[in-house]
């Protein structure tokens, strides 16, 4: 029986660690099905639960090519940053071309690692690349990085499939050679990657220099040059998780005041974006108001492409009537207290904050998976109910940028944009019924106001 047993190392939120065996017959799409299950996990709460084991036995094609695979998953310290791999392939009456059938549709799902090394075995056989690995190559290359030293997975979105990458002459970072994590996708670039790289670009621009946050840098993003797929490639970050709420707050207000600029992709200072974007899964609109905007061009930005946008897809009509009829014509007075010198200028905003877009990288906070926008710096706290930003948090912040007055009336505003969204995304009465209250409690505040 001839084997072959790679071991590779890669970096991820949670370690695990699976062996596969198999008998290989030439019902190789059977074997593909099951390598999904790998990645169904026990996992509650951030906590370890055992692992999970999968057996699949197939009918007997005939006498000389039986098979079967044995999946097991084992997950062990959720929150290490070390992972590991161990992939045994063993074959039986198997050619050599079976073999290189085998070792193709895996390296088709992201099993690439194991590709070099068998290269010895395999010969020329394996000597046409996938396009993700032509399409680095070239990359490294243009850019004088040398070779692709290394390509290892580090998981999977249903969209995208993730990989950190070494090469043998990386640029550096602080005096460290930088390694990459890369998205690929079969969609294209603009679809997938487009408002992702040029979020980032806006966010690393606008969180430099000190006490500032930390952001990787995107070093490209395309099409593949040849075949069908695009990728992203941006400075890989060992992150872990949320630590100093203090830091974090004065970071976050670092960037809400950095100036928009050219190099930032903001040279009108307007509000909006360069693209539209997403927020979760719902499509985010971002037009560009006129140059040197101000509050009035906030409240029409926000009234019409976020929460107006938000209402038209939620089709609810009690929210809808009592956002047109009471609050939308009177919006204009939750915001004048913002005007003169306190008028609102555009200010980078990650977009979607929550506690699990939140963590830390080479001792500085960090935040990632974002729907940036330039917009008023008030509205990044839409989601504070599942970010639980506490008192050190607001103490960094508020340390640089202090709370302005009318700040609990527009909080329900931004609040209910975001419980419309989730609403959108997820359904369910709970984020309806919230969404309810703080228009309600929003049309009570206009009132006040009016009433003097």
């Amino acid at each position: 029986m001839a084997q072959y047993c790679p071991s590779f190392l890669t970096t991820a939120a949670v370690e695990y660690s699976f062996s596969l065996s198999c008998y290989y017959s030439l019902d190789i799409n059977s074997f593909i099905s099951v390598l999904p299950l790998l990645f169904n996990n026990n996992m509650e709460g951030g906590e370890c639960r055992g692992g999970v084991t999968y057996t699949r036995s197939s009918p007997r094609w005939n006498s000389l090519h039986p098979w079967r695979v044995v999946a097991t998953l084992c997950l062990h310290n959720p929150t290490t940053c070390l992972t590991q791999f161990l992939c045994k392939i063993s074959w039986t009456m198997a050619p050599l071309s079976n073999v290189v059938l085998l070792l193709s549709a895996l390296k088709s799902i992201a099993f690439s690692p194991i590709l070099p090394s068998a290269t010895h075995l395999l010969g020329t056989q394996l000597a046409a690349m996938a396009p993700l690995d032509q399409e680095l190559e070239l990359w490294a290359s243009s850019e004088g990085y040398g070779k692709i030293d290394k390509a290892i997975p580090a998981g999977s979105s249903g969209w995208a499939s993730f990989r950190k990458v070494t090469v043998t002459n990386p640029p550096e970072s602080n005096g460290k050679p930088v390694s990459f994590f890369v998205k690929s996708s079969s969609r294209s670039a603009e679809e997938m990657f487009l408002g992702e790289a040029l979020g980032l670009k806006a966010m690393y621009e606008c969180s430099q220099g000190e006490d500032s946050l930390r952001i990787p840098k995107v070093y490209h993003y395309g099409d593949f040059a040849e075949g069908k797929g695009s990728l992203i490639v941006m400075e890989y970050l060992n992150l872990a998780g949320r630590s100093d709420d203090r830091a974090l707050g004065k970071a976050m207000a670092k960037m809400h005041l950095a100036p928009p600029t050219e190099q930032a992709g903001n040279s009108n200072k307007s509000f909006g974006f360069p693209v539209d974007n997403t927020i979760g899964g719902t499509p985010q609109p971002n037009p560009w108001t006129k140059p040197n905007s101000g509050t009035k061009e906030w409240i029409e930005f926000f009234r019409d492409h976020r929460i107006g946008h938000q209402l038209n897809l939620a089709g609810d009509s009690y929210c809808s009537n009592l956002w047109e009829n009471d609050i939308s014509p009177r919006l204009h007075l939750l915001f004048e207290d913002l005007r003169g010198d306190k008028e609102i200028k555009p200010s980078l905003l990650h977009g979607d904050l929550w506690s699990g877009n939140i963590g830390s990288a080479d001792g500085k906070p960090s935040i990632f998976d974002p729907a940036v926008y330039w917009g008023h710096h008030e509205a990044e706290w839409g989601m504070q109910w599942c970010a639980y930003f506490g008192r050190d948090f607001w103490d960094g912040y508020r340390s640089i940028i202090p709370e302005n007055d009318g700040f609990e009336d527009r909080a329900l505003l931004y609040d209910a944009y975001h419980q419309i969204n989730h609403f959108n995304l997820f359904g369910g009465s709970s984020y309806l019924t919230a969404a309810k209250s703080d228009l309600n409690s929003m049309k009570d505040a206009l009132n006040s106001i009016e009433s003097g």
